[in-house]
């Protein structure tokens, strides 16, 4: 790994140090800090959340692991309380589509906010902050399905945030994404799409700040990160695919960029999406709603909007830098001794292509977007809703699936 440093300040994994746990188990008495995991119910079932807890328990000084569960039936969430009763420190399963949920958050319309998200992860994200910064100074997030996870992961991401001294508010992770099976590069939506459309959109509208602050990212879709609670109450979230994207025009809203650090985890592994057959399918679906999440940021703070003309000028430059990445990525992979499948990647790269202008089109015809507000925005009509949160969300209510699906 090199040791540069840019706009955001990079922890670099320079492979000299073996085990950061005794430190961090030590820090943790700094700082009251929580993990928070957004999953659904099937991740119990698959041997990575396993893996994980297995880990976790070596944290002794955890104040608090949220869970931000999606289940179909009280049994399922009793069966996630089980599965972390052997845990040394609280654990708080908030059962995000619970009917007492569901019935809270839609009861705050009387005070006009639309909580009710999409379910998925943004909204488990929204819950899982509200109930996490009811009593820690420091929340850090991982995804259930993390394959790689080691105790380096938390200790990497967690420990910029304790010592108050480095005044960091906001910790992204970054990683070299490869399947754990073939060794091949994975993460196509960050190479193929992100990386070459914000090369464009540079080339397009100039090096603007908020462009710039995207590119200093070395992974801008990674969803692991960490903040202090200072920060977390103030980030409104997205609802949909364009979460990582929203999260970082948030915190760049919100604090200054030497407020801001990314940390190598090294190896990573998770699930993979397909590519999807159409622009309502997997990687497209995503990469859609991740463009229009770009296209915001500029609005909010570039005030740069794309005019007919300079879309067809986008898919040619998009074009172009996509299939240079495409050989880029092909001599790393041959020198490395990974496997490639550069016509794969180049057909990956024409199905995003034709996603730009159809996409952007849809942004533009509604700019506007589903956002849950930020959490102190949320406390200042309802100054109990975090404990009414929290309580609704870990009730034993008898219901059924059909139940349910009626409710919400």
């Amino acid at each position: 790994m090199d040791f540069q440093q840019g706009l955001i300040t990079t922890i670099h994994e320079y492979g000299v140090t073996r085990n950061l746990l005794k430190e961090l188990n030590k820090s943790l008495k700094k700082r009251s800090t929580s993990i928070l995991i957004p999953c659904l119910y099937e991740e119990f079932e698959r041997p990575a959340l396993k893996d994980i807890r297995e880990v976790l328990k070596d944290l002794t000084g955890l104040n608090e692991l949220v869970i931000a569960l999606s289940a179909k039936t009280v049994e399922q969430v009793n069966a996630a309380k089980s599965f972390f009763d052997s845990m040394p420190f609280p654990v708080h399963v908030q059962w995000t589509n619970s009917p007492s949920v569901i019935e809270l958050l839609k009861s705050q319309e009387k005070n006009g906010l639309e909580l009710l998200g999409t379910p998925g992860k943004g909204w488990a994200v929204w819950q899982g902050i509200g109930v996490a910064t009811r009593k820690s100074e420091v929340v850090a997030l991982f995804d259930a399905d993390i394959r790689t996870f080691s105790s380096l992961y938390p200790s990497r991401m967690i420990l910029p945030l304790l010592d108050e001294s480095y005044g960091i508010s906001y910790v992204k992770a970054f990683y070299s994404r490869l399947s754990l099976e073939t060794n091949q590069l994975q993460g196509r939506a960050t190479r193929l799409f992100v990386g070459p459309l914000l090369a464009s959109l540079e080339q397009l509208v100039g090096k603007g700040p908020f462009l710039q602050y995207l590119q200093s990212f070395r992974y801008p879709l990674a969803g692991e990160f960490a903040f202090t609670k200072d920060l977390a109450m103030n980030l409104r979230i997205p609802c949909d695919w364009g979460l990582e994207i929203g999260l970082l025009s948030e915190v760049y809203r919100n604090v200054r960029t030497s407020k801001i650090a990314q940390v190598d985890l090294g190896l990573f592994d998770h699930k993979h999406k397909n590519i999807g057959d159409s622009s309502k399918e997997g990687l497209q679906k995503m990469c859609k709603e991740i463009l229009s999440s770009v296209l915001r940021g500029l609005m909010e703070h570039q005030a740069e909007t794309l005019t007919s003309t300079q879309l067809a000028t986008l898919e040619v430059l998009y074009k172009r830098v996509g299939e240079d990445r495409v050989k880029q990525f092909g001599l790393d992979s041959a020198v490395n001794q990974i496997p490639y499948d550069r016509h794969e990647e180049e057909l990956s790269v024409q199905k995003f292509a034709k996603l730009l202008r159809p996409a952007t089109e849809d942004y533009l015809a509604c700019p506007t977007t589903q956002q849950l507000p930020s959490w102190s925005r949320v406390l200042s009509c309802e100054d109990k809703l975090q404990e009414d949160l929290a309580i609704a969300g870990s009730q034993d209510i008898k219901t059924t699936k059909k139940e349910l699906i009626k409710n919400f």
